[in-house]
């Protein structure tokens, strides 16, 4: 039987989700404390790959099970076995097809900022000091996101995909207290977009750029034309929506 893993990672310690031969990944965390409960090796796929220092409020990935078990006992047994930073929230029976990666019709992301200092958060926001940001200019470049499909300028150079097309669904910046989150949706995203995203937004909201330089950037499809990645650890995946159909409720 197939299932899917609903977990979350503070991604902190780890070098990305995806497994590497010579880095601590979740990954192969994952891999090692399952093998460990069901005495066989069992390898997982996730619905898509986070660098480096970026974390996952939500993230599923599938695995094949051949034997039945009791999903409670076996969700304490992982979470006994996994560090604190790592957290298996459901094992949930889906269809023999059903494909975490492939099957994800959304993926949401949040980019948090903190304006000023907090030793608490420095693992999980990006803290600016000083920083003066025009939150209406950003917010009206980040709607024009919407009326674009091609985000070549965007990805990290030399990635290896099919299109740059995405469907982005929503994107905006809140503001709470000191808190400033820049929420985005979209059907697929590219390796560091969401990081670049936010760099160029935070040019605009800086006023080093306009929204018609923000409008050429898109359709110039040059990555070296937009701004800067943001760093990792202020990087969340926050939700991956699947079709209902997918899931076998006993």
């Amino acid at each position: 039987m197939r299932y899917f893993i609903e977990l979350s990672y503070k991604g902190t310690n780890y070098h990305g989700w995806q497994y590497q031969p010579n880095a601590v990944s979740v990954q192969e965390l994952i891999n090692k404390a399952m093998s460990t409960v069901f005495r066989t090796t069992i390898d997982i796929l996730g619905a898509g790959r986070t660098d480096s220092g970026v974390h996952a409020a939500q993230m599923f990935a599938h695995v094949d099970i051949e034997t039945d078990f009791n999903v409670e006992e076996v969700l304490y047994k992982l979470n006994s076995l996994l560090p604190n930073d790592i957290v298996i929230h459901d094992i949930l029976k889906v269809e023999n097809e059903a494909h975490a990666r492939f099957d994800a019709i959304s993926r949401s992301y949040e980019y948090r900022i903190f304006k000023g200092r907090n030793p608490f958060l420095t693992e999980t926001t990006w803290q600016l000091i000083n920083k003066k940001l025009n939150i209406d200019k950003m917010n009206e470049a980040a709607e024009i996101l919407l009326t674009y499909t091609n985000f070549q300028c965007f990805s990290r150079s030399n990635s290896d995909v099919k299109t740059y097309n995405c469907a982005i669904t929503n994107a905006q910046w809140i503001e709470d207290d000191n808190f400033l989150i820049f929420h985005i949706s979209a059907d697929r995203f590219l390796r560091n977009m969401v990081r670049a995203v936010v760099g160029t937004l935070l040019e605009v909201g800086e006023e080093k750029i306009t929204i018609e330089d923000f409008k050429k950037i898109i359709e110039s499809k040059n990555r070296s034309n937009a701004g800067p990645s943001v760093p990792a650890k202020g990087l969340f995946l926050t939700k991956v929506i699947y079709p209902k159909t997918l899931f076998i409720h006993e």
